[in-house]
């Protein structure tokens, strides 16, 4: 893509040794693998977090809930840190060199610290409420995906970070591909606390590996917190991830419901005032409403929602018993393995993605996967009668998602200078967490309203339902990405 960063003009890397650049990389893929995986350990454990701590489904479903707040809260600020403030007086050269925090590698650390601290308390036989604490501390983890992605960017060649970049994306989608059949197995053998300590054991590794591997950010530059407008954003998340969660509350109080959402829109409105005046913003709101970044950001929360709501859609159905008519009556653990496609080929997807995107346009690229995930979605509507072939709709969701997760970044990152890509791809997570969220609450609002009277579960059609919709909703996010294509200047990716 042509044209200036939004900002000012970019920035040079500062590479590493070509030795330590192979310890890099790898060492970059590792972490995000590991937050992502552990921040998704909630999801298969959360009948049995009920049954051992003798709570309810609902506050069960916290255990997730309660990480995905915390890594939407904390990845912006993380961001921040790892980018350093946005000076809006002057766009000169000096601007790139003023935001990739000083304290980037402390940050990293410290953060993985706070991650294996909580993985702790998942373990130790504490009550329910030090649980969720535990879970609200591994996911402050999913703030470190950009961070990573800003150490790309500045220490390796352009070519190669923007290899690494896409892949790093991919790895943080896959990874809860990765975590949740370990997960439901080790739940089977040793219960809830077993399963957890797998989240101990690779958050204390990519500790150590972060601590070998994590370069010091560039000299001479400076970073600082908004911690009035990051508070804002947390009650902000809070409502939003609330409302997501709790379906009971739309079909029984929609009043109530309807006047948090109300609440939730407001604080998002003060934020963004907030991030508009002030000198330091956690993410430069003016810079997000570049057409690329916004056409890109509008694109990831729809594609996200459709996304999601097919995961949901395909291990609900595969875990529904006979009983129901339809469905495979699967165990956790056997149903964590239909996820196996759909990181394989997630992550075929990312590899492969590098090599096209030097002949298509990364717009043109998540029109393409917007369009392969609507077939999956087409797939499970029209054939979902053996096992098979939901595994094949679950590879196809995957190849889709690892396409449009390796293409997104190339599209923010063009019109975005190094020192902001921390804080530019941080929003980006935001958006994303907030997706996948809605995604997984409209399936179950979905599946709910084609529950009968009585009836356990929902009926079949209300499967073909959802389904549909999702084809409407990647349908949409092709159209965007499209229209992003169409802005694009003649030339070729960076």
């Amino acid at each position: 893509m042509t044209g200036q960063p939004v900002g000012g003009a970019a920035v040079k890397a500062f590479p590493v040794a070509r030795s330590e650049a192979r310890l890099l990389v790898p060492a970059l893929m590792f972490i995000a693998l590991v937050v992502a995986a552990v921040a998704s350990l909630g999801t298969p454990l959360i009948t049995s977090v009920a049954t051992s701590f003798h709570v309810s489904l609902g506050s069960a479903q916290w255990t997730l809930t309660v990480a995905l707040l915390s890594g939407a809260v904390a990845t912006p600020v993380l961001g921040r840190l790892g980018a350093g403030p946005h000076r809006r007086a002057v766009a000169t050269p000096v601007l790139g060199r003023l935001g990739a925090g000083p304290h980037r590698r402390a940050t990293i650390l410290a953060t993985l610290a706070v991650v294996v601290v909580g993985s702790a308390l998942t373990v130790l036989p504490l009550p329910f409420a030090w649980l969720l604490a535990g879970r609200a501390a591994q996911g402050v983890g999913l703030g470190l995906t950009p961070l990573m992605m800003g150490v790309a960017r500045d220490h390796l060649p352009e070519e190669r970070s923007t290899a690494v970049i896409a892949l790093i994306s991919v790895v943080s989608i896959i990874g809860a591909g990765v975590g949740y059949p370990l997960a439901a197995l080790l739940a089977e053998l040793g219960g809830v606390r077993a399963a957890y300590g797998l989240g101990l054991v690779v958050t204390a590794a990519a500790l150590l590996t972060a601590w070998r591997s994590m370069p010091e950010a560039p000299e001479g530059r400076s970073a600082h917190v908004d911690v009035a407008s990051a508070v804002v954003l947390a009650a902000a998340l809070l409502l939003l991830l609330f409302l997501a969660g709790e379906r009971n509350l739309w079909s029984r109080h929609l009043a109530v419901a309807a006047g948090l959402a109300v609440v939730a829109v407001v604080l998002l409105c003060i934020w963004a005032v907030v991030e508009l005046r002030s000198t330091t913003p956690l993410v430069d709101v003016r810079a997000v409403r570049h057409p690329a970044v916004a056409g890109a950001n509008l694109a990831m929360f729809l594609g996200g929602i459709g996304m999601y709501l097919l995961l949901t859609l395909i291990t609900r159905y595969a875990q529904t018993p006979h009983g129901a008519g339809y469905g495979f009556g699967l165990t956790t653990f056997v149903a964590g393995l239909v996820l196996i496609p759909f990181s394989v080929l997630g992550f075929v997807a990312g590899r492969l993605t590098p090599r096209v995107r030097t002949r298509i346009a990364d717009p043109l690229l998540l029109a393409g996967s917007a369009v392969v995930v609507g077939g999956g979605f087409a797939l499970f509507a029209a054939a979902r009668s053996n096992l098979a072939e939901l595994f094949v709709a679950m590879g196809v969701l995957g190849f889709g998602v690892g396409g449009f997760s390796a293409a997104m970044p190339g599209v923010i990152l063009a019109v975005t200078p190094k020192s902001e890509t921390s804080s530019a791809m941080s929003f980006n997570y935001v958006v994303r967490s907030l997706a996948y969220s809605l995604g997984s609450a409209i399936g179950g609002l979905l599946l709910a309203a084609g529950t009968g009277p009585g009836r356990l579960f929902p009926d079949d059609s209300a499967y073909t339902t959802a389904a549909l919709l999702g084809i409407g909703a990647m349908a949409i996010t092709t159209l965007t990405s499209l229209a992003l294509a169409c802005r694009r200047s003649p030339g070729t990716n960076p």
